[in-house]
């Protein structure tokens, strides 16, 4: 597997300043109409019964790192692929989680609280789990591979907390401002907003993928079943230990779906960033891989929903 994705090191994609910019508001805006569905009522039987949100968390920002790290060890892809794949990993849940819980019959305030939290705690966990566990595979590809050693992962920490901080945290902040201070507003504005930026959001991916077709179209084939199998592994990593833990039917859907709906926008946000990863480094694997991921985990989300709809809760 390792020399076909070889290739993948060296593509480069053509994402433009000015695209990059407007991806990042659109996922800003996202987040600003995520914030605006947060309501006080949404925690109250969290509180009550905070087994199920502590599972979830722990479920997507411990579990599916590491279970990423040994997806890796076991797939031995390209270094760019691996590292692209931790990346999706430890960003926080996507932006679609909710209406997928919905569709799926799941427990939909348990959903936006472990977005909310998510989120919120993506300023510290996003780049703390990618330092983490990149160095984890860094160390043992040097060790294991007869191929020349790669350095330390040397990311700066301040520079991608700032970039999650800006493009999540602060608009997460004054959507939840907004909502409290201007409660009859928010009721107007937050299903057109919610469904206005995850078109512009669509529509810039789209536009950004449209400049780079051919290269996309030409490699993706190579990480379809590795993007397959990881995300694979993100809903059942959910499911299953949500499962062993003995939550509720409603709350194992909704753990599986947090789980396996990553906010990949963010990964691609934070990958382009030139002062997080400089240009000279190859980033054609990690690019690929989270763009497939941010259509995929739309479909195989929506599949299982659509599955999950018709089937009902009996206890």
């Amino acid at each position: 597997m390792t020399n076909s994705l070889e290739v993948l090191d060296h593509v480069r994609l053509n994402f433009t300043t000015s695209g990059l910019f407007f991806l990042n508001i659109a996922l800003a805006l996202i987040m600003f109409g995520v914030a605006l569905d947060i309501k006080v009522e949404h925690f109250q039987d969290i509180l009550k019964r905070p087994k199920s949100f502590i599972m979830g968390f722990i479920s997507q920002t411990f579990l599916l790192p590491a279970f990423t790290f040994v997806l890796v060890l076991l797939l031995n892809p390209t270094p760019s692929v691996a590292l692209g794949m931790i990346l999706v990993a430890a960003c926080p849940g996507g932006n679609i989680s909710n209406f997928i819980s919905s569709m799926a019959r799941a427990n939909v305030a348990l959903s936006v609280s472990l977005t909310a939290a998510s989120t919120s705690a993506a300023v510290f966990f996003t780049p703390f789990n990618f330092a983490l566990w990149g160095n984890f595979y860094i160390n043992f590809y040097n060790k294991h591979s007869a191929q020349a050693l790669l350095r330390p992962l040397e990311i700066d920490k301040l520079q991608m907390f700032q970039t999650v901080f800006i493009l999540l945290g602060i608009p997460v902040i004054i959507g939840l401002l907004v909502a409290k201070k201007f409660p009859k507003l928010t009721e107007k504005i937050k299903k057109p907003i919610n469904r206005g930026s995850l078109l512009f959001f669509i529509l810039m991916v789209v536009a950004m993928l449209s400049a780079n077709f051919s290269q996309f179209t030409s490699y993706v084939h190579l990480v379809f079943v590795i993007v397959l199998l990881h995300n694979g592994l993100a809903l059942s990593t959910g499911y299953f230990f949500s499962k062993l833990m003995k939550l509720p039917r409603a709350d194992q859907r909704t753990i599986s779906i947090e789980t396996g709906i990553q906010n990949s926008g963010l990964a691609l946000a934070l990958m382009f960033n030139p002062k997080i990863f400089p240009p000279e480094m190859e980033l054609g694997g990690m690019a690929i891989i989270a763009a497939w991921w941010g259509i995929w985990h739309i479909i195989s989300g929506l599949t299982i929903a659509f599955f999950w709809s018709r089937k009902p809760i009996l206890a």
